[in-house]
């Protein structure tokens, strides 16, 4: 799969987990399959682009609880509730690239990916945030 692909897969899975923080009620991850399942089907994401980002969407969500709790523990001044709902899902894409996917993704381009796609979607100050938490999650 190229870099484009991967990107666009990345994004995919971003606007899904940002959606998931708006749901009433809550996020249940036993729902993300089928969340997914509508998504792609309602946006027509091509299959390619789908495969990855759903493998993202439900990895991110099969190991939500996980992927904060690691997160917190590399964010000395900021509590999870408290960033940025892009920066947090960016990162949780990029933790979970890292930490839990088979096979890995290398933390160099997890990272890079991770601050690209920041800069990008988020803030003026989204892509230092990002970088400085996922490199102390990467050294760990």
């Amino acid at each position: 799969m190229n870099s484009g692909l991967r990107r666009r897969s990345r994004e995919l899975a971003l606007q899904l987990l940002f959606q998931t923080e708006f749901l009433p009620g809550g996020f249940d991850p036993a729902h993300a399959r089928d969340m997914f399942r509508r998504f792609a089907k309602d946006f027509e994401v091509d299959q390619e682009t789908s495969e990855y980002g759903g493998s993202l969407f439900m990895g991110v969500a099969s190991r939500l609880k996980e992927i904060d709790g690691i997160i917190q523990s590399r964010s000395a001044h900021w509590k999870t509730s408290r960033m940025g709902l892009v920066d947090l899902s960016v990162m949780r894409i990029a933790v979970f690239e890292m930490k839990f996917m088979e096979p890995s993704i290398p933390p160099s381009v997890a990272i890079n990916e991770a601050v690209e796609i920041a800069k990008t979607y988020g803030s003026t100050e989204s892509s230092s945030f990002v970088n400085g938490i996922l490199d102390q999650v990467a050294r760990a």
